[in-house]
């Protein structure tokens, strides 16, 4: 890899990857110990864990939000997890239809972005009909990385895609 532009992107959803859905005991009292309001309402922030940012930079790709939180992702969320602000996925008109049964309606969006570019999408929706789109209409490589949103981004989960990233472009 010799420029910033070939790093493979990294799609990232906050619900579920960042923000843990389950929570454990310890979890609760992190929550309890660490909700103010500054977390503008929502308690659920309180399950970030401020560390992700530098374990996700450290995989070396270009980063991009691709969640319903939007911009709210660079205001709310990047600052608690030492993430600068990142480029953000647009999504189509809801009533532009035309997604086929099955498909999330983050997959053709992130196709079309990566346009041809190694891509990682980290989510707690992906299906099987989004890997068999991406697989017959994405040409470069991919890798569709489905986290269990009640646990969120884990070690085994950062293991498999520094492995990925490893195998696509070695740095």
């Amino acid at each position: 890899m010799t420029s910033a532009s070939e790093r493979p992107l990294l799609f990232l959803d906050v619900d579920g990857p960042l923000i843990p859905f389950g929570s454990s005991a310890g979890q609760k009292e992190v929550a309890a110990a660490s909700s103010t309001t500054v977390d503008q309402g929502n308690p659920l922030l309180a399950r970030l864990d401020p560390g992700i940012g530098a374990r996700l930079t450290a995989l070396g790709c270009r980063l991009v939000w691709a969640t319903t939180w939007m911009e709210e992702a660079n205001d709310v969320v990047a600052p608690r997890i030492g993430l600068p602000r990142l480029p953000v996925l647009e999504w189509p008109d809801a009533d532009a239809g035309g997604t086929p049964r099955g498909l999330h309606w983050k997959t053709r969006p992130m196709v079309e972005w990566a346009a041809g570019r190694p891509f990682i999408w980290v989510d707690d929706e992906i299906g099987d009909m989004d890997r068999l789109w991406v697989d017959a209409g994405h040409p470069g490589p991919s890798l569709l990385h489905h986290v269990e949103p009640a646990k969120g981004l884990e070690d085994a989960d950062f293991r498999a895609l520094a492995g990925w990233v490893d195998a696509v472009a070695p740095r």
